[in-house]
């Protein structure tokens, strides 16, 4: 047998069915391509399911690659045991409508026994235990002895959906020796131990199952095939387990270094470099095929992944954010083959330390929490920790449920689930009444029945001002004949200019008018049964249904709308050039006066960022690039490279706007015929709305003018009220904030002296607890920062003690704790104290156990808060 390596174990594979004829393909992503029922690729096949459907047509008949996969189901027992992982390697070679099972089971044999040099005499194979045909191949063709081919049942041996392709399995084994077996003389493929491992397995795609159950044989039957490159990997190298192979051992030395700790010593501490160690190539891959950490889908697994990662290296004692050096150690092995990941390598190593960096922040503070309710648990011996608690951890502190379900079982407990879920539920229902009481009123659960057969055609990309016919008037929900001067309702025509709110473009104002009746277009939208009503007011006379009218645009907001929207376009494109191509549209508002763009990020755009970004979108204007709309199917505009967002939505016919050759994509929208007609852009703020999600706001066009003439205004009456000429504005304000810094410089100086003198007043006021000084006290109008002065003189003349100060300034209530180190080593806890003595006033706060600060709410209860300070330090000194 060979002693090869992993990288090398990949490259002879492809060598070989090179030979054999076979397109080598480069991995897909990990993201599936058009395909929504699955979330991650988890199988070699899956990325090539519509070439064995025969919905599309493969490259080549005969295909061979090394997949990149993910598996979500086995998480919680990566690192519990030795075996399990989440990211893993497929290697296959597919044949679709060519060769069989002839060729295919020969090819393996001879990789196998040719290529490994893996000694025949350890070689099984199993097969379904119907297929006599695979069974003679082995047997006189391959020359595999029939007490070395296993026959195994459905469950292992034969592959198949509820309805569709399907066939029979033959698995390849490794014969790992008596060491490995459970000492049974009947020991074989199918037995439960550890003897025989299973590298690969041939899938014979032999028959159309019916939804009878019926298996049709297909004119033209596939071959599937997997080994995973890590199982093999094991093989070659001897090696008990994956984290022993070479180049995941790799990773796995990083990981002691950091630590300072040696695989093999600890099995608590084994867990943990294990769990990291795997975590770190799946999320390595993951970010570098565009996923960001989220709340939901895909994002929530590399959330969920980088989380655990992390919480697990607090456990091996690692205090500092580590992740990054050990996924340069993937990156650096696995190049290799996916040179990718050195490209993108700045962006995956910076996505996942901003993510690293955000659990410290709540890691802490969840656990400390967790902890508290666990202690409860264990006073009141409870096993199960309630969901509404779980829920407020995860709702109030971002700490994800299967993190607390983690620690938890490490205790032997556990939490409600449903109750967490019902609360889950509660929180989406809330969210989902607040949109639906935004919808304008029109949006009712029927108004798909109140609007059916009134069909309108939307001519509003060619013209604003157009004749038409009422064929619909409602008022309030109900369908009616007539609307009356002064009463509000809803339009609809057959043909309108008025562009429907959608796709983050608000709707069309404007008039509809006859020489009966004058209606105000108040605002245009879609209703749920995608029909366009106009929401209008009538100003003069009586609308009619039948009416024949003019619709007409109000054409200076239209113009407006459609500047603010191309605007976007050069935007996103822009983002995409300086933040990387993960980012993408998360949500916008086309308004006339400003744009609202939301952008999925993993960190603030700096202001140099923002520059270049909106120095980008300002020079795609001047180009004066032309815009253009190409109407196509959905298809084409994919293998076009266009961007589509929320994809879902689209029908099979798709607008494609492009802006020259800098912007491509999918949009319903009204746009400018030319870049130029934007006039200029400028970013007004950038921010966060969501955990992975940013938002922009800027302006274009007569926004710019305005924007220009207020910054004006203001200019002036700030060198008035500075009395200064505009040109020395800025050195006045910087002479300014140096005396405002000097005075109150000077007014802190003068608390400090002022609290001083209180002093010894304050220390009149020690008494004796149980052996221990203490000191209670409210001291009137300090800050905070001026409370924690105070507070440390007073432990620092003390000398031994606890002190607790309140303070009232502008109704608002701040407490500060101190207590001194021989105190804390009696038990005392100054978090603890401070916690407590907060509650009491409706407020809340902590720290460590020597210093602790918190802020109260009822002001009339601090006197009420400190008087219980006494039996706190009863309850804590040991």
């Amino acid at each position: 047998m060979k002693k090869i390596g992993l990288h090398e174990i990949r490259k002879e594979f492809f060598d070989f069915f090179r030979e054999k004829e076979h397109l080598v393909a480069p991995s897909f992503s990990l993201v599936p391509q058009n395909d929504k029922s699955l979330l991650l690729i988890g199988a070699g096949m899956a990325p090539l399911k519509k070439y064995f459907t025969g919905e599309q047509t493969p490259p080549n008949k005969r295909m061979a690659t090394c997949q990149k996969c993910i598996r979500t189901g086995d998480i919680d027992n990566v690192g519990k045991t030795d075996r399990h992982a989440t990211f893993f390697e497929m290697l296959g070679n597919f044949s679709f409508g060519d060769y069989f099972k002839k060729e295919a089971t020969a090819w393996a044999w001879e990789f196998l026994t040719e290529r490994m040099e893996i000694d025949k005499e350890d070689l099984w194979v199993t097969i379904y235990l119907e297929d006599d045909e695979a069974f003679e191949i082995w047997n006189k063709e391959v020359g595999v002895p029939s007490e070395r081919i296993v026959r195994l049942g459905k469950e292992d041996n034969f592959w198949e959906l509820e309805v569709g392709p399907s066939g029979p399995c033959s698995e390849i084994y490794v014969d790992r020796g008596e060491k490995y077996g459970c000492g049974s003389p009947n020991c074989k493929p199918g037995c439960e131990c550890d003897r025989f491992i299973e590298v690969w397995n041939l899938v014979f795609t032999q028959f159309d199952k019916d939804e009878n159950g019926v298996y049709h044989p297909l004119p033209n039957p596939n071959i599937d095939t997997g080994m995973g490159l890590e199982r093999i990997t094991c093989v070659m190298e001897g090696t008990k387990t994956i984290f022993d192979t070479e180049a995941v051992k790799e990773i796995r030395r990083k990981v002691e270094e950091i630590a300072k700790v040696t695989y093999g010593n600890d099995p608590k501490k084994d867990i943990s470099i294990r769990v990291i160690t795997d975590h770190s190539r799946a999320m390595t891959f993951l970010v570098s095929d565009g996923v960001l950490p989220s709340n939901e889908g895909r994002g929530y697994v590399l959330r969920r992944l980088i989380r655990r990662a992390a919480r697990h290296g607090k456990l091996l004692g690692i205090e500092e954010a580590f992740l990054s050096q050990v996924v340069d150690v993937v990156i650096n092995s696995w190049q290799i083959e996916y040179s990718e990941l050195k490209t993108r390598e700045d962006q995956i190593k910076k996505i996942i330390k901003a993510e690293e960096d955000k659990f410290q922040e709540t890691i802490h503070q969840g656990i400390s929490i967790l902890e508290e309710y666990i202690n409860e648990m264990k006073l009141s011996n409870e096993t199960i920790l309630s969901g509404e608690k779980a829920f407020k951890l995860y709702d109030t502190y971002g700490f994800p449920l299967d993190l607390t379900k983690e620690i938890l079982e490490e205790k032997s407990l556990k939490v409600d689930e449903e109750e967490f879920n019902i609360n889950m539920e509660e929180q989406r229902n809330r969210a989902r009444k607040a949109r639906d009481e935004g919808d304008s009123g029109w949006s009712t659960g029927s108004d798909q029945d109140i609007f059916k057969g009134l069909d309108t055609i939307f001519r509003g990309y060619e013209k604003t001002n157009i004749v038409a016919e009422i064929i619909g008037l409602f008022s309030n929900n109900q369908k009616v004949k007539e609307l009356n001067a002064e009463e509000e309702g809803i339009i609809i025509l057959n043909e309108s200019p008025f562009y429907g709110e959608s796709g983050g473009q608000v709707g069309d104002t404007g008039i509809i008018e006859s020489p009966d009746f004058r209606a105000i277009v108040l605002d245009t939208k879609h209703s749920k049964g995608d029909h366009l009503i106009h929401i209008v007011r009538i100003v003069d006379g009586v609308a009619k249904a039948g009416d024949r009218v003019i619709a007409d645009v109000d054409d200076n907001r239209r113009n407006s709308i459609r500047r603010n929207h191309s605007a976007t376009h050069l935007l996103h494109r822009a983002l995409k050039d300086i933040l990387g191509e993960h980012v993408n549209q998360a949500g916008s508002v086309v308004m006339p006066n400003r744009l609202r763009f939301d952008f999925t990020h993993f960190e603030a755009v700096t202001p140099e960022e923002l520059k270049k970004i909106e120095e980008i979108v300002n020079s795609k204007i001047l180009e004066a690039l032309e815009v253009v709309t190409i109407e196509t199917s959905l298809k084409n505009a994919q293998e076009m490279g266009v961007v589509g967002l929320f994809e879902d939505k689209y029908k099979d016919e798709v607008r494609v706007l492009k802006m020259g050759e800098y912007s491509r994509e999918l949009c319903g929208g009204t746009h400018v015929l030319n870049t130029g007609n934007i006039g200029l852009f400028k970013i007004l703020s950038e921010s966060s709305i969501a955990s992975g999600v940013r938002r922009i706001e800027a302006i274009t066009g007569e926004g710019i003018y305005e924007y220009m003439n207020h910054m004006e205004e203001n200019i002036e009456q700030l060198s008035n009220i500075l009395k200064t000429n505009k040109s020395n504005l800025l050195e006045k304000a910087k002479t300014l904030a140096e005396e405002i810094k000097e005075k109150e410089r000077e007014i802190e100086s003068l608390k400090s002296k002022m609290a001083s003198s209180i002093a010894d007043e304050i220390l009149s006021s020690k008494v004796i607890i149980e052996g221990v000084s203490l000191i209670t006290y409210k001291v009137d109008n300090l800050d905070m920062n001026s409370l924690r002065n105070l507070g440390d003189e007073i432990r620092n003349r003390l000398g031994s003690g606890v002190v607790v100060l309140a303070s009232v300034k502008e109704d608002k209530l701040s407490f500060v704790g101190m207590v001194t180190k021989d105190i804390v080593e009696k038990g005392i806890h100054a978090g603890n104290i401070i916690k407590e003595v907060a509650m009491r006033t409706g407020g809340g706060g902590g720290g460590r156990p020597d210093m602790a600060q918190a802020g109260g709410k009822d002001i009339t209860k601090a006197d009420e808060a400190l008087s219980v300070v006494p039996d706190l330090i009863k309850k804590q000194i040991k």
